[in-house]
């Protein structure tokens, strides 16, 4: 798990963003923005990806008004992003578009 946790340079940052085209670089963190149909659907979706994050041991930061989730992450031991943060990302975007189809 130590390679999981370990610091990706920008060139690996870069690499990594091109299979997450909705996510981007903000504050040094892995940003993302969701915008749901309603209340509901952003706190199911904080709901399902609560419990992928805390299997992973790896919390996300966020913020929920109404419809909207914001996502940062970085893994703070590590100083910075990691592949973890790539991993969570992805199974994040896997929730939400089960979310949006659904």
């Amino acid at each position: 798990m130590s390679g999981k946790r370990s610091r990706l340079s920008a060139d690996e940052i870069r690499s990594k963003l091109a299979s997450l085209p909705s996510w981007s670089i903000a504050a040094e963190k892995l940003h993302r923005e969701y915008r749901f149909a309603s209340f509901v659907e952003a706190f199911g979706f904080m709901t399902s990806a609560a419990l992928v994050a805390e299997s992973m041991n790896h919390h996300p930061e966020w913020f929920n008004v109404y419809s909207t989730v914001r996502v940062d992450l970085s893994t703070h031991d590590a100083g910075g992003i990691t592949q973890m943060d790539f991993d969570l990302a992805e199974k994040m975007e896997a929730i939400a578009a089960r979310l949006v189809r659904g």
